[in-house]
């Protein structure tokens, strides 16, 4: 038994506005990234590297300080934090 045009047609309709939904929410992730820094924001990644496939080395930047974090393993955790631009800890 063949489809009927109209039914192929309700299919291509919702395959449409379902596709479209998945891309207005990828750009709506995208400019509202949680990840990416905000002028004026105290809290940003700087930057993360790939240890393994488990573990992450993050730099974190806090109010102009720097922190290194562990994550990934059986715990996080906080390597330390590095001298701010005074020199101080």
């Amino acid at each position: 038994m063949l489809p009927s045009l109209a039914s192929i047609l309700i299919a291509l309709g919702s395959l449409v506005v379902v596709l479209g939904l998945i891309v207005l929410s990828g750009r709506l992730l995208r400019a509202t990234s949680l990840g990416a820094h905000r002028p004026g924001g105290r809290l940003a990644r700087i930057e993360t590297l790939a240890l393994d496939p488990r573990r992450r080395l993050h730099l974190i930047a806090c109010e102009g300080r720097s922190l290194l974090l562990l994550t990934g393993g059986g715990q996080d955790v906080v390597i330390g934090w590095l001298p701010g631009p005074e020199g101080r800890p």
